[in-house]
């Protein structure tokens, strides 16, 4: 339990009352998250996967639960069968990491087009913007798609940690307010 000053009165001869307040701090929390890395060295044991670490100490730090980080290869299968899972499974949030440029390998967006009921575009801009504009060159030239699946957001970002780090502060703002969106969905 923290004490917090909630207002103080202040009259012609000074302060008349302060007003204090006890307040709970609970870890509120907006759901359950997973993260799909999509990387073929990696999911091949060649490389140490490093951004499955940082998007889920970031997701935390937003306040979601991460039910765990699952690494795969730039296959549309192995990626469509990750979502999948994810959906089924009553996540809230899925942020896949990586594959999302234009070489031949770069297949997630391909793969999550699969799953999406319906796209959310101006997420995908504005990270495609905000990445851009923090140097994050690809997550500038990403074709990563957002949408929703069921009653989960899935969300692609580039593969660079400038990148994620940019994607998931612009996401901060934005991900509370979809999910809210979502949860109202099972009251319809």
């Amino acid at each position: 339990m923290s004490v917090g000053i909630v207002g103080e009165c202040v009259g012609a001869r000074g302060p008349r009352s302060t007003t204090v307040v006890h307040m709970e701090r609970s870890a509120q929390r907006l759901g359950r998250a997973l993260v799909v890395i999509v990387d073929d060295r990696a999911a091949q044991g060649e490389n140490e996967e490093t951004a499955g670490p940082l998007v889920t100490e970031l997701l935390e730090e937003a306040g979601f639960i991460v039910d765990g980080t699952v690494v795969v290869r730039a296959d549309p299968v192995e990626i469509r069968n990750a979502l999948n899972t994810a959906v089924i499974g009553g996540v809230d949030l899925v942020i896949t990491v990586g594959a999302t440029g234009v070489s031949p390998r770069d297949v997630t967006p391909d793969a999550t087009a699969g799953v999406l009921d319906r796209p959310i575009p101006g997420i995908g801009e504005a990270l495609r913007s905000s990445g851009l504009a923090a140097g994050a060159i690809d997550a500038g030239i990403s074709r990563g798609l957002v949408g929703v699946s069921g009653s989960t957001l899935v969300v692609n970002l580039a593969g660079s940690r400038a990148a994620v780090r940019d994607g998931m502060a612009t996401l901060s703002a934005l991900v509370p307010y979809v999910i809210d969106e979502l949860s109202g969905l099972d009251e319809n």
